[in-house]
């Protein structure tokens, strides 16, 4: 059998017409109609014809795709389809290639990724940052440098077991995210994905925690103790500053956040009414709160600290610590301690809800919406496109006077 009939200068050639041409033993110049040029390998296996592509003329020489040829006649000599051997071939080094990734990505670097592939998802900056914070404070230490494909049971249980049942509801989350984060490893190839048997498994080995996070709150200070705690306050050795913040997130019911990050601009010329932007609400969503005659005096005072004359020119932080930053939480939480109480800041939101129900006629939608809650389905608030702001004022009014004992 003639072979070897091409040569390099007949398959450069240009005047040759679309076709097939023999360069022998069943390898082919092909030439498409619109000049395209490649090689082909015609064969029969098991009374089969197939053919097979080995490539453009423009990546492989004439000389190549005669060996690359003979490589498959090798393999059809022992019976090998040369077809389903290069496929077999290809699934073996992406299987590598996967590998690879599952022992190169570490559990902290996709856990990163993944957070800043999702920045915009978040439901706030605050939100986004504890996402992060607590697989960093929790996991991390434990399993963040191992690669992602590694983290299985007994590291997730190393994990979480010191805070399953101490702190509950924080560690339940946290499952959360580092199954998210799991998962998100597997939809990248970075690891192996994990079934709902894993994660069931994963449950029962860390034991319930539902009766935990029942019991776990915000503890609360009874609503008949606050007038004197704030005088308590008023009368201690904390800073200025520290008290007109304190007694500020006591008189507006919000959350220690929002009043810690609160900012001059938000707050209308007369003090009547605080605004605070929808991303910095845990619900994300624009919330006004109507102020007490003393929520006003607390916010002149403060003004007059810091030696502001006209605050709506000024778009700082309204109760700025010595540094020039924003206060952390545990200022306010070391306050209490240091009084021998064990409250917690959030705790008085539940304080003014109580009082709202047990001493008052208010009704709990306007209460609610006081505290920035959502009220009510999806078709409840379509319909109720208020938030009772002006009849909310004479609420927090009545909160003040309820304060000042």
């Amino acid at each position: 059998m003639r072979h070897n009939l091409l040569t390099d200068a007949a398959v450069k050639s240009k005047n040759k017409p679309p076709g097939y041409y023999l360069d022998g033993r069943g390898l082919y110049l092909q030439i498409a109609p619109k000049g395209g040029r490649s090689w082909l390998l015609r064969y029969s296996l098991n009374g089969k014809s197939r053919e097979m592509g080995l490539g453009s003329v423009y990546d492989v020489g004439l000389a190549r795709a005669r060996e690359l040829a003979q490589l498959q006649r090798e393999l059809i000599n022992q019976g090998i389809d040369p077809i389903a051997h290069r496929s077999a071939v290809l699934v073996q080094r992406k299987a590598a290639e996967v590998k690879a990734a599952q022992t190169s990505v570490t559990f902290e670097a996709c856990a990163r990724e993944y957070h800043k592939a999702h920045a915009d998802n978040w439901k706030n900056a605050k939100h986004g940052d504890q996402w992060i914070n607590t697989l960093t404070t929790y996991v991390f230490p434990v399993c963040g440098q191992l690669p992602v494909g590694a983290v299985g049971k007994a590291e997730i249980q190393k994990a979480l077991l010191p805070i399953w049942k101490k702190k509950a509801e924080t560690a339940s989350r946290v499952f959360q995210r580092v199954r998210t984060v799991l998962n998100y490893g597997a939809a990248k190839d970075y690891c192996t994905g994990l079934d709902q048997e894993f994660w069931e498994q994963l449950k029962l080995a860390l034991g319930a925690n539902d009766r935990a996070r029942k019991v776990e709150h915000h503890a609360s200070c009874p609503h008949a103790e606050v007038a004197a705690l704030l005088s308590k306050v008023k009368a201690g050795t904390a800073t200025p500053i520290v008290k007109l913040a304190f007694e500020f997130i006591v008189l507006t019911g919000a959350r220690s956040g929002e009043v810690r990050g609160a900012r001059w601009s938000e707050f209308d010329a007369n003090f009547s009414t605080w605004t605070v932007p929808g991303e910095r609400m845990k619900a994300g969503r624009e919330h006004r709160v109507p102020l007490s005659t003393r929520a006003r005096e607390v916010l002149l005072e403060t003004r007059k600290l810091q030696g502001i004359e006209d605050h709506q020119t000024s778009n700082g932080l309204v109760f700025l610590n010595p540094k020039g930053k924003a206060y952390s939480d545990m200022v306010f939480t070391q306050l209490m301690r240091r009084m021998g109480l064990e409250y917690t800041m959030h705790g008085f939101r539940a304080t003014f809800r109580t009082w709202g129900m047990e001493v008052t006629q208010y009704p709990d939608e306007m209460l609610e919406f006081a505290l920035a809650h959502v009220v009510g389905d999806q078709t409840v608030r379509a319909y109720a496109r208020s938030d009772m702001v002006e009849k909310r004022k004479q609420l927090m009014e009545d909160w003040a006077i309820y304060l000042l004992g």
